[in-house]
């Protein structure tokens, strides 16, 4: 049996690590374009170009906010006119994978700096395409891994708090969904079944964040680095990269995709979104209670969500979550990957149960 694991070729993490971002990208030519979302061009984009001086030039494009074919057309035009030799993308989920898929067009090398660690996309080579309005549309499988991925601790401290526990939440899904593709002999990212090396990465993610993140949140919410939040950063960006993409995706991701249908969970963070996948997974693969209490423990210490009225569905009907199980249900989707038949009836049933059973513990808490 052939199995297959995909990285990213170099990862850098640490306080100061933008520092270093210019020796880092001297290493792939002498001139860049850096696909900057609005955050990263306005707070960091003065540090892009001071750590830049010296090694390359850089010229900094605003992304214009959803990665989807149209803004990847325009940049395509604008870096055909440039003419550079990499790819930078610096900011949140989007800006990476728009980055990523526009380097991919141009056949370029890719780095890129996660201005947050709310999700597992910087490591992947994956963008997820949507539509200009939102809604998820498909996968663009990369042919291999960024070049170079570097985080800078001390930026992702000073951001809200909320995004690294949607980036907690997005990696909480790892673990379940990649050992449920090694249950059923199911294949990750690449074609092929994951290795061993690529769940025990998985299972070490999960670990990492129950043992760390309460206090990976509180040095977070301090604006302050500690042992404990580099260990969470690692989690949510390397870990759960590795697991995801080597491991394999399930019914967590497939029912954030179908989330996605529903207007009233667009403002809601990808990982937010993924929490209640995996709460609905518990149900939909019959896990055990003690597993089932665990992950709604974790989720209510570190305030991820454990309703659908917390990810913006408070009194969705019957027929709209039947929707949204449909998409997740859709043929080639993910949750086909499980161990077991489903169907929309039954994720449907799933999301029902979960969302019963968080407003049941919100109310215990209480």
């Amino acid at each position: 049996m052939l199995t297959t694991a995909i990285f990213p070729s170099r990862y850098v993490q640490g306080r100061g690590a933008l520092e270093q971002l210019g020796f880092e990208l001297s290493r792939f030519g002498n001139k860049a374009l850096a696909l900057l979302d609005p955050f990263a061009d306005d707070h960091l984009g003065d540090l892009l170009e001071n750590t830049c001086a010296g090694h390359l030039d850089c010229q900094r494009v605003r992304f214009a906010g959803e990665c989807c074919d149209e803004e990847i057309a325009r940049l395509v035009a604008l870096a055909r006119q440039a003419g550079p030799e990499v790819i930078l993308g610096m900011g949140g989920g989007k800006a990476l994978d728009t980055a990523k898929a526009l380097a991919y067009e141009l056949r370029l090398p890719v780095a890129v700096v996660p201005t947050l660690a709310s999700s597992d996309a910087p490591c992947s080579a994956l963008s997820v395409i949507y539509t200009a309005e939102g809604a998820f549309k498909r996968y663009l499988v990369l042919p291999r891994n960024p070049d170079l991925v570097l985080v800078d601790s001390q930026v992702i401290a000073q951001a809200p708090a909320r995004f690294l526990v949607s980036g907690m939440g997005d990696a909480l899904a790892t673990w379940f969904e990649a050992e449920d593709c090694r249950i059923s002999g199911a294949a990750n990212m690449t074609g092929r079944q994951g290795p061993r090396t690529a769940h025990a990465l998985a299972r070490f993610c999960y670990d990492t964040l129950l043992e760390y993140g309460p206090l990976a949140l509180q040095a977070c919410r301090q604006q302050v680095v500690t042992p404990a939040l580099e260990h969470v950063i690692e989690a949510n960006t390397l870990l759960s990269g590795l697991g995801f993409e080597s491991g394999g995706l399930a019914a967590a991701h497939a029912i954030h995709n179908g989330f996605t249908v529903l207007e009233g969970t667009h403002a809601y963070w990808h990982g937010e979104k993924v929490t209640f996948g995996v709460l609905s997974m518990l149900m939909l693969r019959d896990s055990e209670p003690r597993l089932i209490d665990e992950v709604y423990g974790f989720c209510l210490a570190v305030g991820l969500p454990v309703t659908l009225a917390e990810i913006g569905l408070p009194d969705v009907s019957d027929v709209d979550l039947l929707r949204a199980a449909e998409l997740a249900c859709a043929a080639g989707e993910s949750i086909h990957n499980e161990p077991f038949a489903v169907d929309a009836q039954s994720v449907l049933a799933a999301m029902r149960t979960a969302d019963a059973e968080g407003c049941r513990r919100l109310q215990a808490a209480r």
